[in-house]
């Protein structure tokens, strides 16, 4: 695929813009036709996106993951379309339409990217404030019961859970629209 060391500069030069758009270009249409049923509408997104990409290549923070930003953006230009061009009756008709065009591949592949984004959150939150997310998330103990156990007050266990969710909420941000459509896919 992409070579990453090409991704990971200062900025996105020519080359390693050219490496990603032929890398990326088909895969991220095909993405996007799952969302919009005319190729031609789906390419156009695509060439938007990548338009875009370029004219912010100075701007654009090249240590995360180029493909997530494609696909995020992608992802929310296809929705813009079909807001601007489609009218639902209620919210049920508008999540099974995008739940449909939704395939496994994709949710697969946005949903590792999740987990590794998860785990590399978790991993950079401070040691106790780590532990009583863990605690409180992963072994379900409540707030005195976290206390109790790390020989902390309660209201430092809802100090430091309070700061690893800001955490959270602030890296997982790119993914809500996605986490929305999967909860709505959920709901039928």
């Amino acid at each position: 695929m992409v070579k990453e060391r090409n991704l990971h500069t200062t900025q996105l030069d020519e080359e390693a813009f050219e490496t990603l758009f032929r890398s990326y270009f088909t895969f991220m249409c095909s993405f996007a036709h799952k969302f919009i049923p005319d190729m031609d509408v789906a390419k156009d997104i695509v060439h938007e996106v990548f338009t875009g990409l370029w004219e912010k290549r100075m701007e654009i923070d090249t240590s995360k993951p180029v493909k997530s930003y494609l696909f995020t953006a992608v992802n929310n230009k296809c929705l813009n379309y079909i807001r601007d061009h489609k009218k639902f009756d209620n919210a049920q008709e508008m999540g099974e339409v995008f739940a449909n065009r939704y395939a496994d591949e994709q949710n697969t592949l946005i949903e590792g990217e999740m987990k590794h984004t998860i785990q590399k959150t978790l991993d950079s939150l401070p040691e106790k404030c780590r532990e009583v997310f863990e605690l409180s998330r992963y072994e379900g103990l409540t707030y005195n019961e976290i206390a109790e156990r790390l020989g902390i007050s309660v209201k430092t266990v809802e100090n430091q859970m309070g700061k690893a969710l800001k955490i959270f909420r602030e890296s997982l941000k790119e993914y809500l629209t996605l986490l929305l459509l999967m909860l709505l896919n959920g709901m039928n």
